[in-house]
């Protein structure tokens, strides 16, 4: 089963477009009307949804992390920092996580990107 993809308000649409073009399921946070909520609720909201979490906000690391200390179940973040990553390789590397991975494979899971 692939993976379904969360994307928070710091994915620039060009990654979101790129991913929805090789017919990867993306939802955004402003397409689910949640645009304006704070990290912690935009981390559960995913879980809600059976999505794992994309995002650029480095804020989000130290929530998994604290999630992952108590034993607070989330469905997995993956992580580009602005700098060391493209669009074109955020772009890469999700197509290919959300086409090979199941979901279980990234449950209280941080993934660095790029690969």
């Amino acid at each position: 089963m692939s993976i379904k993809l969360y994307m928070d308000e710091n994915v620039s649409r060009q990654i979101t477009s790129g991913l929805r073009l090789r017919n990867i399921d993306v939802l955004t946070v402003q397409d689910d009307n949640c645009a304006g909520l704070s990290d912690p609720q935009i981390l559960d909201r995913a879980t809600q949804l059976q999505r794992v979490l994309f995002s650029r906000d480095d804020d989000l690391l130290a929530i998994a992390n604290q999630c992952q200390q108590v034993g607070k179940i989330f469905l997995g973040v993956i992580y580009a920092h602005q700098q060391n990553s493209s669009i074109g390789d955020c772009v890469r590397d999700l197509e290919l996580i959300a086409k090979i991975c199941n979901v279980e494979d990234f449950v209280n899971h941080v993934q660095y990107l790029p690969l």
